[in-house]
């Protein structure tokens, strides 16, 4: 029987996170094959990029296989927590929604203000709003939300967050440790390997601040938010900048 779970504790149930997640996947994977058509493979960015390019080196059917991985971890997920899943799952799920957007937006907030407060204290980083570019059209962001958080905050995140518990440190202090690492990593990632781009110490502290940021979300508010609100934030950044 579904649970009466509270609000707050629903978000972070496996259930709502696949109901959000799954439909953003199908509408990644279709967009992508929609829109490059023979290059459909150009189209892929961010981590998706990265993930089946390593998977490429190792075989060649490997690189279709990511997809298929998450829609099957979550799903296997949420059949596991069958028993206490939330009551109201549209109302959650309609929830999960509005706080993307909102969580979303406070990312973009903190975009436009992050260059006049480092202004403000001295710091000069030049920040040329041109390397960042729309990849064919907005579909195509909500592939770094998906992918991005499944690597470096439903695996990486947790892994060190876990790691650091287990060897002593306090929670608060290991979430915090584990999400100022794996925000480093992960802005550190956009700028190595075949897909890398040209080191931008503003662009580098800017992913730095996001990967924290989305960690603290994912922590709190579950993946689905997390995931969901970063989606969100590459098309409102790559809509706004085309």
């Amino acid at each position: 029987m579904p649970a009466k779970l509270p609000y707050y504790q629903a978000t972070r149930h496996p259930w709502p996170s696949c109901l959000l997640l799954l439909p953003l996947l199908a509408l990644y994977e279709g967009g992508i094959f929609w829109l490059g058509g023979p290059q459909a493979e150009a189209l892929r960015n961010g981590a998706d990029a990265w993930l089946r390019w390593g998977l490429q080196r190792i075989s060649a059917q490997l690189a279709y296989g990511p997809p298929v991985l998450i829609a099957l971890i979550f799903l296997a997920w949420s059949y596991a927590a069958r028993a206490n899943r939330p009551q109201d799952l549209a109302g959650v799920f309609c929830g999960m929604v509005i706080e993307a957007v909102f969580f979303a937006l406070g990312l973009w907030g903190l975009s436009r203000a992050l260059g006049p407060v480092l202004d403000h204290f001295g710091i000069r980083l030049q920040w040329n709003a041109a390397r960042v570019q729309a990849i064919g059209q907005a579909i195509t962001f909500i592939g770094a939300g998906i992918y991005e958080e499944v690597l470096f905050r439903l695996v990486l995140f947790s892994i060190l967050a876990f790691l650091l518990r287990s060897v002593g440190l306090p929670s608060l202090l290991a979430v915090l440790v584990a999400a100022a690492g794996s925000a480093t990593l992960f802005s550190g990632a956009h700028h190595v390997g075949p897909f890398g781009e040209a080191y931008d110490p503003y662009v580098f502290l800017f992913r730095t601040l996001a990967g924290v940021y989305f960690a603290l979300v994912y922590r709190l508010r579950g993946f689905g938010i997390a995931a969901g609100a970063h989606a969100l934030y590459d098309v409102v950044v790559g809509v706004a900048l085309s």
